[in-house]
């Protein structure tokens, strides 16, 4: 590889450790509890469309709003997909395209991780706070 042609690949990746770079950004938004439970719901539900009533009853806690700008931004970044149904009041439809639907694997593993240490978790929180008021 030449070096024109490893700085273009960098380029197309992207590079965490550049404050300009929009993989932050990136990062920021599939890194949200939202997303996360987004995708999981869809993929269940893959290839199937979830009606939009049908995603807020199974993510817990989220509102309508919320869930609304999670859903805006997902299709906006091409993970998810949306159809309308002409109706009174309109019946929406979203499903995870093929790049959203690849989502789906590491975003299980960091749920997976987080079930599996969240004990330990809470037990060095709670060291650092009983620390933190004996200090």
């Amino acid at each position: 590889m030449t070096l024109s042609t490893e700085r273009s690949a960098r380029a197309d990746r992207g590079d965490l450790f550049d404050p300009q770079c929009p993989t932050r950004r990136l990062l920021d938004r599939i890194g949200t509890k939202w997303m996360s439970m987004a995708v999981k719901v869809l993929a269940e539900a893959s290839p199937e469309e979830v009606r939009f009533a049908e995603l807020q009853r199974r993510m817990a806690g989220v509102s309508q709003k919320m869930l609304s700008v999670t859903l805006q931004g997902m299709t906006r970044d091409g993970l998810v997909g949306r159809r309308v149904e002409p109706t009174v009041p309109p019946r929406v439809y979203y499903r995870l395209t093929p790049l959203g639907l690849s989502l789906e694997e590491p975003l299980a593993m960091v749920r997976a991780w987080a079930e599996e240490h969240m004990a330990e978790i809470d037990r060095a929180n709670q060291r650092s706070q009983d620390e933190a008021a004996a200090g």
